[in-house]
């Protein structure tokens, strides 16, 4: 097969799966049109009905103590910092009471690596979720969390694993991804879980039945290579457990933390590498645009390279914000956003099943694009 670009391209729409050197090629194209027309054919092909997505979720941040040193991270604290919490139960409750309130079915729950949170601690919370909510998904804990919880309780990742299943949680968020290749963790952290052990959390909840999204963050230290090696990683994975429902990838937010002199990624090297994700993980049934970190105009304008999905409403986040990034949009902008890009607005669940009435009224062609 040949290598250039429209080549490439063309195999890719018609069905055939990218080389790691075909990725490369593409992230190092700059006609993004074509690769946008490209993803967009792909994601039509997975996605042929009219609609695209969003949820309603709350990201809850339990604790902000981190025994990892992030150089990216401009959330954590050490433990007896001035800012260092841990969220006091009522307070954790009321947050989920809210998300309820407003039509949400799920809590994105995720904290830092805490030295002296036990596996009862964590067990009891998911249990006192569930008695309270039993309606409300809990997508939780991270796998550096995961993995970090094997070393404090001194147990198998299976059995944390399966204890944490049966106290109430439901499905695994992609956190701490980075870029899956060790020199760029080893070089961006310290006492973070490395890319084996990070990809194997994953691994052994698919085999227990459960559901997981992988991530990206990008836009730092790494080479275009090994932002098709995480790519590969992640395909690897999926074509041996199929328990991926979504990738979601976003730029790296520099401010505010110890790699403020790295130059932020743009709109159009996200949009790129987006559209690339959205090509050569042909085995993820969805992509998620990140309006979070892109504004809700490049989120929106997502839905033609590549994504399937808006995300989250969004009722809080704190992570990102802490880095100086803060978009917030709310649920009318969200289905606006849908209408407009020509697609009927649904809401869904961690599994992409829709659970609400769909819409009668026709979407609105955007025009402005």
């Amino acid at each position: 097969m040949s290598s250039t670009v429209p080549a490439i391209l063309q195999h890719v729409v018609e069905g055939g799966r990218l080389s790691f050197e075909d990725g490369v090629t593409l992230l190092r194209s700059a006609d993004l049109l074509a690769l946008g027309r490209a993803a967009d054919a792909v994601c039509k092909r997975l996605h042929p009905e009219p609609y695209r997505t969003y949820n309603i979720d709350r990201n809850i941040n339990y604790t902000n103590v981190c025994t990892a040193v992030c150089d990216f991270c401009a959330f954590y604290r050490k433990v007896g910092d001035t800012e260092a919490y841990v969220l006091d139960r009522p307070v954790l409750l009321e947050k989920i009471r809210e998300t309820v309130a407003l039509g949400g079915d799920q809590i994105l729950m995720q904290g830092g690596l805490h030295p002296h949170l036990s596996m009862e601690w964590y067990e009891d919370l998911l249990t006192e979720i569930k008695t309270n909510f039993p309606q409300v998904n809990i997508h939780g804990f991270s796998p550096p969390e995961i993995h970090h919880f094997t070393k404090v309780a001194k147990l198998p990742l299976r059995t944390v694993l399966e204890r944490l299943k049966k106290a109430g949680l439901g499905s695994l968020p992609g956190g701490g991804g980075e870029i899956l290749v060790d020199r760029v963790r080893k070089a961006m952290t310290r006492g973070k879980v490395m890319t084996d052990d990070w990809l194997n959390v994953h691994r052994v909840w698919h085999e227990l039945g459960g559901r997981s999204t992988a991530t990206m963050m990008f836009g730092h230290i790494e080479t275009l290579e090994e932002r098709i090696e995480h790519l590969e990683r992640v395909r690897q994975l999926q074509d041996e457990t199929g328990g991926l429902t979504a990738f979601i990838s976003w730029t790296f937010q520099p401010e505010h933390t110890d790699m403020a002199d790295v130059p932020a990624s743009g709109a159009f090297e996200y949009l790129r590498t987006q559209a690339v994700s959205r090509l050569y993980l042909d085995n993820v049934p969805n992509i998620q645009s990140s309006w979070v970190t892109q504004g809700p105009k490049i989120g929106q304008l997502a839905l033609y390279f590549g994504a399937n999905d808006m995300g989250s409403l969004m009722i809080e986040e704190n992570v990102v914000a802490s880095a100086g990034t803060v978009y917030y949009l709310s649920l009318d902008e969200i289905k606006r956003a849908i209408r407009e890009a020509g697609y009927v607005p649904r809401q869904r669940n961690v599994y992409y099943e829709y659970i609400d009435a769909e819409e009668r009224a026709e979407p609105a062609l955007l025009t402005v694009l």
